[in-house]
């Protein structure tokens, strides 16, 4: 078993670090769920059978040694060397192969029913949030609030809340599911959805957009207008660039492209059922709905509502919704 052991954990090291160098395209929660399949595979062996067969032969040494000592005491020995503590300590404990898989299994059981169905972390890895989230923001996202989901094939199998106007949603990059996106919905199905002149206007109502004091981005160095939007329920912060065209420029064929019309002055979309508009809040720097198109609802991966941690910046920390 020893052997067998060692070639498992040399595939999860091998498939880790050919992730890490960019051989394969990682998938961590694949990655989390084999690992308590595995792990949970030994747990019960070792309940079952590995541990029940060590103190089998626990017993049988304490039973020889109880007879060597007593065949002693019948020939008037009572002073004699007694190693059988050790000699039992080595036998109950688990051997490494054991310690590696069924040990770490309650541990990775846990973290796995944790960010598959209650709370996940992730890290912002770019501007297109900005002012609401910044690079390097360490955030959680409720995986719960939009339904309970299997984890890897991420299918909906209880629901809960429907995504609604000014949510930060997490969901699965359409072009590349296997890559996590983060936006804000801004249209919900049925919604007609236009951003003209850099004016976002939902079924035909603008939204109220408010000045605010210009935004300073530290890590470019710039100064950008900043406004307050109000979406639904929600108000956010939102930037825009002057210098930025209000053409979309290089839109992709996604799928429903027909439900939208690109102008000089923008695109407006009818949001087909089933189906989100998603918008970055840093709106002339985000890759979003207005490029490649609408999510699905099978994309969809949870809401995010809370930063905790960034160590640039500990003010960071509180929620964001």
């Amino acid at each position: 078993m020893s052997f067998i052991t060692a070639l498992v954990l040399a595939a999860f090291v091998g498939y880790g670090a050919a992730w890490y160098f960019g051989v394969l395209e990682g998938n961590f929660s694949l990655l989390l769920f084999l690992a308590a399949v595995v792990t949970g595979i030994y747990w019960v062996a070792e309940r079952l059978y590995f541990l029940p067969q060590r103190r089998k032969a626990v017993a049988a040494l304490e039973a020889n040694a109880a007879k060597r000592q007593a065949e002693l005491a019948q020939m008037g020995i009572s002073q004699v060397d007694d190693n059988t503590a050790e000699a039992r300590s080595r036998l109950i404990m688990q051997p490494w192969w054991l310690d590696w898989t069924a040990g770490l299994f309650p541990v990775i059981i846990v973290v796995f029913l944790l960010r598959s169905f209650l709370f996940e972390p992730f890290k912002i890895p770019s501007g297109s949030m900005i002012p609401t989230l910044l690079v390097n923001d360490l955030i959680l996202v409720n995986k719960f609030h939009y339904g309970v989901r299997l984890p890897v094939i991420n299918l909906k199998v209880l629901d809960n809340h429907s995504p609604e106007r000014g949510d930060v949603m997490v969901f699965r990059y359409p072009p590349k599911p296997s890559l996590d996106y983060i936006k804000r919905v801004v249209g919900i199905p049925g919604d007609e959805v236009a951003y003209l002149n850099k004016k976002l206007t939902i079924n035909g109502k603008p939204l109220p957009k408010t000045p605010l004091p210009d935004f300073f981005d530290a890590d470019s160095m710039r100064y950008a207008k900043q406004f307050e939007e109000t979406n639904g329920a929600k108000t956010y912060r939102l930037l825009n660039d002057d210098e930025r065209p209000s053409f979309i420029a290089g839109a992709d064929n996604f799928q429903f492209r027909e439900n939208c019309r690109y102008s000089t002055e923008g695109v407006v979309c009818k949001v087909p059922e089933g189906h989100y508009f998603m918008m970055g809040d840093n709106r002339d720097n985000s890759l979003d709905s207005r490029y490649w198109g609408f999510v699905p609802e099978q994309n969809i991966v949870g809401k995010a509502f809370f930063v905790w941690m960034n160590f640039g910046s500990l003010k960071r920390i509180g929620s964001f919704d």
